[in-house]
C-alpha cells in the first residue's frame, strides 16, 4: 500500500505545475553543496571531460558541459520556440488586443533592466553584460505563481506565461544579434538552405515530425560553426512546425507535449546543476556589490518590476489593451517582481558575455541572489493581496 502511495505521489509531482520549479531549486542547492565539498574538484573534472569525435571535415568533440550548454539547451530553445509559435497562432498572442499587453510589458521589462545595468557598468570591463538582467525564467516564475493557487486571479498566470514567452523571444534575438562571434557565411548558407527545406515541408503539408527534427540537427551543426549560438537552431526549427488554431492536435503541439517533461524535469535541472556549481570564495562575495553585481541585482528586482508596471500602465491608459480579468495594478506589480527571476536565460547570457571565469562566476552568484529575492518578494507580496480586487 505504501509503495502504491509513493508511486502516486511521484506521478503527481511530475504532473504538477510546480514540480519543475521545485526540482530546479533542489538542483541549485545540490550543485552549490557539491561544488563546495571534497567532491567539487571531481565534478569540475567530469564536466571538462571531452566527448565526441572529429576529423578533417567534422568537428564534434566537446566537453560534457559544452554538450549540455550548446546541445541540450538547443532542445530547451526548441520547446520555447514551439510555445511562442503556438501562442502566436492560437494563444495569448493570437490577436493584437490580447497580445499588446504581454508584448509591451515584456519589452519594458527587458529594456529597463538592461538600461540599469548599462548605467552601472558603462565604460567598465563588464559593460558587455547588459543583456543578463533582461530575461525571465519561465519555469521558476510559473512555479512560484502556481504555488499561490487561488490567492491570485487565474488570468494573472496566463499573463505571466505570455510575458515570459515574449521575454524569451527578445532574449533569443539579443543573443543572435549581440552575443554571437565572428560569422562564417558558408555555414550560415548551409543552415539557411536547411531552414528553407523545413519551410517547404510546412508549405507542402508534411506532418511527420522527423521531417523537421532531423534537418534541425544538421542545422544545429552548421549554426554552431557559423558563429551564431547553436541554440538558435532550436527556435528556427520550431517556427517551421505546422500547427492549426483548432482543437485537433497538430505536429507542433504533439512535439511540444513530447518535450515538455524531458525539458522541465531533465534538461533545465541539469543545466542549472552544471552552471550553478559555483565554488564560493570571499573574493566572489565582493562581486555582489560591484558594478556588475549591482547592475544585475537592481536590474532584475527593480528594473523588471518598474519596467513591466510602467509599460502596462501606458498600454492600458492608451486603450491598446486591458488588464487581465479580475487583476489590478498591485497584481501587475507583483508579476513584475516575479519577472525578476532571471536564472536560466540570464545565466546563459552571462556565459556569452564574458571571457574571464571570475566575472562569469560572480554574475551567476548575482543572478542566483536576485532570482531568489525576486521570487520571495513576489510570492509574499502577491500572497498578501489575498485575491482581493486591487
Amino acid at each position: 500500500m505504501s509503495k502504491l502511495i509513493n508511486l502516486r505521489t511521484f506521478k503527481e509531482f511530475f504532473e504538477s505545475s510546480t514540480g519543475g520549479g521545485i526540482l530546479l531549486f533542489i538542483c541549485v542547492v545540490l550543485a552549490l553543496i557539491v561544488a563546495n565539498s571534497p567532491l567539487g574538484d571531481g565534478l569540475i573534472s567530469l564536466l571538462s571531460t571531452r566527448v565526441g569525435f572529429e576529423n578533417e571535415s567534422i568537428h564534434l568533440n566537446y566537453s560534457i558541459k559544452q554538450w549540455i550548454d550548446d546541445g541540450l539547451m538547443a532542445i530547451f530553445f526548441l520547446l520555447v520556440g514551439l510555445e511562442i509559435k503556438r501562442e502566436l497562432v492560437e494563444g495569448e498572442l493570437a490577436s493584437p488586443k490580447k497580445a499588446a499587453l504581454p508584448i509591451i510589458a515584456a519589452i519594458g521589462g527587458a529594456l529597463v533592466p538592461a538600461g540599469i545595468y548599462a548605467l552601472f557598468n558603462y565604460g567598465t570591463e563588464t559593460q558587455h553584460g547588459w543583456g543578463i538582467p533582461m530575461a525571465t525564467d519561465i519555469a521558476f516564475a510559473l512555479a512560484v505563481i502556481s504555488m499561490l493557487d487561488k490567492r491570485v486571479p487565474p488570468s494573472l498566470k496566463v499573463f505571466l506565461a505570455a510575458l515570459a514567452i515574449v521575454d524569451d523571444l527578445l532574449a533569443i534575438l539579443v543573443i543572435a544579434l549581440f552575443y554571437s562571434s565572428e560569422l562564417h557565411y558558408t555555414y550560415l548558407l548551409y543552415a539557411g538552405g536547411i531552414f528553407a527545406l523545413q519551410m517547404a515541408f510546412n508549405k507542402l503539408g508534411v506532418k511527420n515530425i522527423l521531417a523537421y527534427v532531423i534537418p534541425g540537427v544538421f542545422m544545429w551543426y552548421f549554426i554552431h560553426h557559423s558563429g551564431i549560438h547553436a541554440t538558435i537552431a532550436g527556435v528556427l526549427t520550431a517556427m517551421t512546425l505546422p500547427t492549426t488554431p483548432d482543437a485537433q492536435e497538430s505536429p507542433l503541439e504533439k512535439l511540444e507535449h513530447m518535450l515538455a517533461k524531458p525539458v522541465n524535469f531533465i534538461i533545465i535541472p541539469l543545466f542549472a546543476f552544471v552552471n550553478t556549481a559555483i565554488v564560493m570564495s570571499y573574493d566572489m562575495l565582493g562581486g555582489l556589490t560591484s558594478n556588475m553585481g549591482l547592475g544585475i541585482i537592481i536590474g532584475l528586482i527593480v528594473g523588471k518590476s518598474v519596467g513591466i508596471l510602467f509599460t502596462c500602465w501606458i498600454c492600458v491608459k492608451s486603450g491598446l489593451s486591458a488588464l487581465p480579468e479580475a487583476a489590478g495594478w498591485k497584481h501587475i506589480f507583483g508579476v513584475g517582481l516575479l519577472g525578476g527571476i532571471g536564472f536560466t536565460m540570464s545565466i546563459f547570457v552571462s556565459m556569452l558575455s564574458f571571457s574571464d571565469p571570475l566575472f562569469i562566476e560572480e554574475a551567476k552568484l548575482a543572478i542566483l541572489t536576485a532570482s531568489i529575492l525576486a521570487g520571495l518578494l513576489g510570492y509574499f507580496y502577491l500572497s498578501s493581496l489575498n485575491n482581493k480586487k486591487v
